[in-house]
This record gives structure tokens, sequence and C-alpha cells, in this order.
């Protein structure tokens, strides 16, 4: 027993003590110079790819952006001399290869992707055999705006972002705006919540699409720049909804109570209403039951008349393109053999091939397209009615916007659609 009467280890004791002592202090060494290592790593790669765009911070906060993060070696990195047709980087994990069931091996989980306005590509309305729900019978998740006084879109995967740049040249050809996208790939269950993507990560998506934009602004030398992007970004509202709930960009077609009507849809797909977004739109959606009785009452007067097999087929899909977009909007796809059909701003009419037509407006000085397109099937018995929905729509779009010098189809494009 030594002073103070304190008992003293064996000798032996208090080497064993200090040999672990050292062994778990190595350790933790160990593993955190590991993952010093990753961080650091994982950084170079997304700036090499990115192109120093994209905050490599945010990227590696996103759930699936655990473990070893590298960029796809084939791609080129992101090339600030050819944004007219858009650039992307493509990023993988470790961590979204093992909620793929590849221990080993990293996965595509994020891309990042900037361009500029008015770009190379063609906007296309949507096509006539659409899917805007899915085939099987699952929630749909429309859409939404970012909000935040921020032009952008919130989707099932990411958020895309527009920033005007007045007077702005990417070489020698001027823009005057560009856009930033932030998107997950395939995220499994694991991140998500309730089907679509956390909380935070939808956080994380908005603050990297937004950072990337004013990143790629002050490249650019633009003189704007977007705010902080919202702090809680809210879920997307599930899909579709009977036609008498709609209150966002389909309010119009709830309160002329067009779906008490059995011949017009009694659905909707819709967003909140936000006079920022280059791309608005309202789904009016004819739901099963309703589609079936449509088609046994339609087959007496049209013979080869196809049967609704599955949910949504059968659809009004009405777009509202603003600025940029609307002087590059086709009516069609293009392929080889089809000859492109413009939207032109300033005219209205309807496509030659398929039920879809256009209206247009002027709106704080920008032109906007404002397109109807008929599912195939459902406009052989509907199209001659059309012409009221149409206006109705495009009467509370150029409400709410203050638009002027509208343009609308005449009367006689809204034909009787085969027999």
């Amino acid at each position: 027993m030594g002073d103070g009467g304190t008992v003293r280890a064996p000798e032996w004791v208090q080497k064993v003590a200090n040999v672990l002592f050292c062994l778990v202090a190595i350790g933790g060494i160990g593993w955190g110079g590991r993952e010093t290592w990753l961080v650091l790593s994982g950084r170079h790669q997304i700036d090499e790819a990115c192109a120093g765009l994209v905050p490599a911070g945010r990227v590696l906060a996103l759930s699936p952006a655990g473990g070893k993060v590298t960029h796809r070696v084939s791609y080129d990195p992101i090339e600030l001399d050819d944004l007219l047709s858009g650039q992307e980087c493509e990023l993988f994990s470790t961590e979204a290869g093992e909620q793929h069931g590849r221990d080993s091996e990293g996965r595509l989980f994020f891309t990042g992707a900037v361009g500029v306005m008015p770009g190379s590509q063609q906007v296309v309305a949507d096509d006539p055999l659409e899917q805007l729900l899915n085939p099987y019978g699952g929630t749909a998740y429309p859409a939404q705006p970012l909000g935040g006084g921020i032009a952008g879109v919130v989707g099932d995967a990411g958020v895309v972002v527009h920033l005007p740049c007045a007077e702005g040249k990417v070489g020698s050809r001027p823009i005057n705006a560009l856009w930033a996208r932030a998107e997950l790939l395939d995220p499994k269950r694991s991140f998500l919540e309730g089907g679509q993507l956390g909380g935070s990560d939808r956080n994380i998506l908005a603050d990297t699409a937004v950072r990337t934009a004013n990143n790629l602004a002050e490249r650019l030398g633009c003189a704007e720049r977007l705010p902080d992007a919202p702090d809680d970004v809210p879920a997307l509202s599930e899909g579709p909804i009977p036609a008498a709930r709609a209150e966002g960009t389909c309010a119009w077609y709830s309160k002329a109570g067009y779906a008490r009507q059995r011949t017009y849809p009694d659905q909707v797909l819709e967003s909140r209403t936000d006079a920022k977004l280059w791309d608005e739109q309202c789904g009016l959606i004819v739901n099963e039951n309703r589609a079936t009785g449509l088609y046994l009452r339609g087959t007496a007067e049209h013979r080869s008349l196809i049967r609704p097999e599955r949910p949504g087929q059968w659809f009004v899909s009405l777009h509202t393109y603003s600025g940029a977009d609307a002087t590059k909007v086709l009516l069609t796809s293009t392929s080889s053999d089809e000859k492109p059909e413009p939207a032109e701003p300033g005219k209205a009419g309807r496509s030659t091939e398929e039920p879809v037509w256009w209206a247009s407006s002027i709106c704080d000085g920008h032109p906007q397209v404002h397109t109807m397109t008929l599912a195939h099937g459902y406009n052989r018995l509907v199209s001659p009615r059309m012409t009221k929905i149409f206006r109705a729509y495009v009467d509370d779009v150029t409400r709410r916007r203050g638009c002027s010098d509208i343009a609308f189809p005449t009367a006689s494009s809204f034909r009787r659609d085969g027999s």
C-alpha cells in the first residue's frame, strides 16, 4: 500500500493497459485517416468531373454518397465552352453500390448538369401516348415549384433552377439565362421517406442546384445571383386527386365544374402555381371506371376504338412554356421521316399529325406558348368539345400572369377525329 492508502496496480497490468490504449489510439487515427482520405478523394473526383461548379461538400452530404466516390472516367469533364447543348457530370459511390447488392462496386448515384438559354435543345409537347400516371397504378408525385423567389422545379429525384443572365455570352453566342440541375439516380428504399426523397436529401439537392447555378453565373460573368435555397423544401403532393379538390394549376377546372359531366376527366394531376416557372402543367385524368363507360358508349359510333387498359391512359395534358422555352416548342417529336411542327409564338393552331393544339400570349414582355394534348382514343370522342376546356385553361394562365396579345386556335381546328 503506497502513500495515501492508494492501491497501485501491478506493473504488468499497467504495461498491458498502456499497450491497449496505444492500439486503440492508432486504430482511431487509422480509421480517421481513411475517412479523411475518402472525403478528400471524393472532393477531388467531384471537382474534376464537374469543373468545380458543383459544391462537393453538399454532394458528399447526400444519403447515397457514403464510401468511395468516383466519377465516370469515360466522360469528359464539363466544358464551359460547350454549354449550348447542356453538360453533365456523373458520380458513383460504393454506398449506392451496396444498396443495389454490389458490395465492392460503386454505382451511379448523382448527376449534376448545367446549360444556357437559348440552347440547342428543342421542347416537345406531350405525346398523345404519354404516361402521366404509373401504368401499374402506383402513386404519382407531380413536380412542384421550388419557391423562395427562385425559378425552380422540384421533381421526384432532383431539382432544376434557372437564373437570368442578361447580355451574357458563351463564346461569341449571346445568351439570356442559364440553368442547373442536381439529381439522384434511382435511390433505393433505405434512402426514401414515404416513397419519395427524404427531406434532408431534397434540401441538399435544392441547395446544390442553386449553388451550381451561381457558380456558373460567376464563371460566365452574369450579374445576377439566385437567393439561398429554402431551408425546408416541402415533400411532393400525391396524385391524381379528385377534380373537385384541385386548388393549384387545375383550380380553374374545379371551379368550372367540368368533372361533373361524364364526358370530361374527373381527376387532376397538378402543382402549385408560380409565375416564375418556365413550364407549368395541369393534367386532367379520366379514371378507369369513367374511361370504360366512355369506351362502351363510344364503340357504337367509333367501331375501331381501342379500349383503355391502364390507369390514366385517357387524359388531357395542358402546358404553358415561358421565355426561351416558348420559342422552341414543337408539337410532335422529330425523326428522319417527320417534318418539325413548331408552335410559333404570336400564332395558334393544331398539329397536322396529332391531337395537339397550341395558343400563345405575351406576359411581362416575354412570349408564352400554351399547349393541349389529348390521349389517343379519347380524342376521337371529345375533340370538338375541347375548345372550351383549352380556352378556360389559357384564360386562367394568362389572367394569373397578366398576359396580353392572346392568340387562340380557330373553332374549326377542333374538328372531329376519326370514325
